[in-house]
């Protein structure tokens, strides 16, 4: 039994109701014309109607997870002043440690219950500034997370072909727009509850800002997505599946045909507030110089544009500011 399924097992002994439609990818990698059609149709349905999907045979190791989720563990139960000399000034949180009470919702005064680590793009050529900062305490920590990194890409660069073939566009279409992009793996570490939390939950509403999301299963529940009718809606991946979701860039882009769905992470019941929570979210983004215009193709008459010009730059920027990560 892996890491996750264990601590999954323990933390959720009840049978939740399946949500999310699932696709297995290998139908669009490995499949004949009418597996990869029916794959792009699927994906771009279930995009289209909720913004969330889960996604099977991906091919992502699973000793490579547990691997990642326990080195994650190992570093956050380090003294809070060890793990602060991981902050990386200057990076707006967007590489090494942020510390819990940092981030909030946009729309949200209060900080969420979290704390993070943030991994980025790393290149043979990189400068000393532009690594990843090292973990002396825990040495594999980064080193396995820059492989799940890499993983995560190929499978999000898989994602965003299809996406582009249900768009109408080349399959081609996002490959010079998230090559060398600046997309993030981010362990999210939930500390127990140690006294009452008043108004702040482990993770507020919201919606990302990147492209796509690319999300392996917690050790523990609490993932809540909003659905159409406005009903909080529970998510548990099942077995090896990874959930992806809709970004608000693509949103964007596609002039809200493609949702952008809202979700939160809740607290769990009081005589849970002793167990923690950890999380991988791979965040995909483009270049900064990515023009996020809407698409021709998706203004119509009944759906006039949307949004204003702007750039993935702008944009991320801005949203930065919002979540308080960037004064």
């Amino acid at each position: 039994v892996s890491y996750l399924a264990s601590r999954r097992r323990k933390s959720m002994p009840t049978i939740i109701e399946r949500n999310l439609p699932l696709v297995s990818i290998s139908d669009f990698e490995q499949g004949d014309t009418a597996s990869k059609q029916a794959f792009v149709q699927q994906l771009g349905d279930a995009f289209h109607n909720i913004g969330f999907v889960g996604v099977t045979n991906h091919g992502i190791s699973k000793q490579l997870i547990t691997d990642y989720f326990a080195a994650a563990e190992t570093f956050f139960a380090l003294p809070d002043e060890s793990k602060r000399k991981h902050v990386v000034p200057g990076a707006d949180g967007q590489r090494g440690y942020t510390a819990f009470g940092t981030e909030k919702a946009k729309q949200s005064n209060v900080a969420d219950l979290k704390e993070y680590f943030q991994l980025g793009r790393e290149a043979e050529d990189s400068k000393p500034d532009d690594r990843n900062p090292r973990v002396p305490e825990v040495p594999e920590f980064v080193d396995l997370g820059m492989q799940l990194y890499r993983a995560f890409e190929r499978m999000g660069n898989s994602l965003l072909r299809a996406i582009a073939l249900h768009l109408g566009l080349p399959e081609g279409y996002f490959e010079e727009h998230t090559r060398n992009g600046v997309s993030i793996l981010r362990a999210v570490y939930y500390p127990p509850i140690r006294s009452d939390p008043a108004s702040a939950i482990r993770s507020q509403q919201h919606e990302d800002i990147n492209l796509i999301t690319l999300l392996v299963g917690a050790s523990a529940g609490g993932l809540q997505l909003l659905d159409a009718e406005g009903a909080w809606k529970e998510v548990v991946p099942e077995n090896d599946e990874i959930l992806i979701n809709v970004g608000d860039m693509l949103q964007r882009l596609t002039n809200n045909y493609l949702k952008s769905t809202t979700h939160r992470v809740v607290n769990p019941p009081r005589e849970e507030w002793h167990k923690p929570r950890l999380s991988i979210p791979f965040f995909l983004h483009p270049r900064p110089e990515m023009c996020l215009n809407v698409l021709e193709s998706c203004v119509t008459k009944e759906n006039p544009q949307r949004y204003p010009p702007t750039t993935a730059r702008d944009y991320l920027d801005e949203r930065l500011r919002e979540i308080g990560l960037k004064k």
